[in-house]
């Protein structure tokens, strides 16, 4: 069921939980949504600009951890409504929907989901979608097809073409140049690497992980003597090793304009906590790049 509390802002916070809320818990939501009030109505008239019932929203997720860590149970989504003057009020259509009242079905998806689809031409299939399989790869998978005794269904297809990319596999970077019939001794990413073993400087790790490392200076760690239990701080010098990388994606995306744009910086994050023995990240950019607009002034 869906409980509707109102805040002292105006707005409406819709709660999905699973039983019939007590009065600690309503209490103890109250206080969590900023001295909200919970309403006794199941739907609420009116016009109201929220999120899409489709996507949960980042701002939901943490809203539900936190009745996790607060001891409640049974809520699986929060999302906060607006209450507007008329279905033509102005609203992000990008991020938000209008909703011509709020009841028990705003969270309701009734899209069935497509039936499975069996590709039975695969060479005119990789051209239509633009997958850019080679024609080893097709082979390849052919031959999965007389394994399976069917056709390779599009999900399939589309997941090897993803796990077997360039992005992941490098398989042109990294692969074998034969150019006027003879093979090149090196391939453009055994070039580059060549760079680094010929003039590591103070490289430490890199072509192992998804990140590289260098040697830092000596810095000052003020931290507990005894991290696994309380204990005084202290100062002490340790040696540092350093990490800078980038992470490029193309973002804002037209699926989360705002919230999607932080998968680039948290990549590099989780690249440099994956490394090595794992690290702390200390900060995280992220730069969104246009062509130059060349203004004439």
């Amino acid at each position: 069921m869906i409980r509707f509390f109102q805040t002292p802002q105006k707005s409406v916070i819709a709660t999905e939980v699973d039983h019939v809320l007590s009065e600690q818990e309503i209490k103890e939501l109250n206080w969590l949504y900023g001295e909200a009030t919970m309403l006794e109505a199941d739907q609420l008239e009116g016009y109201y600009v929220g999120p899409r019932r489709e996507m949960v929203t980042p701002w939901s997720t943490n809203a539900v951890e936190i009745t996790q860590n607060m001891g409640l149970k049974g809520i699986s989504r929060i999302e906060e409504y607006f209450a507007v003057a008329s279905k033509d009020a102005e609203h992000d259509e990008m991020l938000q929907r209008m909703y011509n009242g709020l009841n028990q079905d705003i969270f309701t998806i009734n899209i069935k989901p497509e039936p499975i689809k069996y590709v039975d031409n695969l060479e005119e299939y990789n051209e239509k979608e633009g997958l850019a399989l080679s024609p080893e790869e097709i082979q390849y998978l052919h031959g999965l097809e007389k394994q399976n005794g069917r056709p390779l269904t599009d999900s399939e297809i589309f997941g090897f073409a993803q796990i077997n990319s360039e992005h992941c596999r490098h398989k042109i970077f990294g692969g074998t140049f034969i150019i006027d019939g003879k093979e090149m001794e090196s391939s453009l990413f055994a070039m580059i690497k060549k760079t680094t073993q010929e003039n590591p400087n103070k490289i430490l790790s890199a072509y192992k992980d998804n990140v590289a490392f260098a040697q830092g200076p000596v810095v000052e760690q003020f931290a507990p003597k005894d991290q696994s239990t309380s204990d005084y701080f202290q100062i002490k010098d340790i040696e540092s090793v350093i990490s800078l990388k980038a992470e490029t994606h193309n973002f804002p995306t037209t699926v989360e304009p705002f919230n999607g744009a932080a998968t680039g910086t948290g990549g590099e994050i989780r690249d440099r906590m994956g490394g090595g023995v794992g690290s702390w990240p200390i900060a995280g950019t992220a730069v969104y790049m246009t062509a130059y607009p060349r203004l004439h002034v």
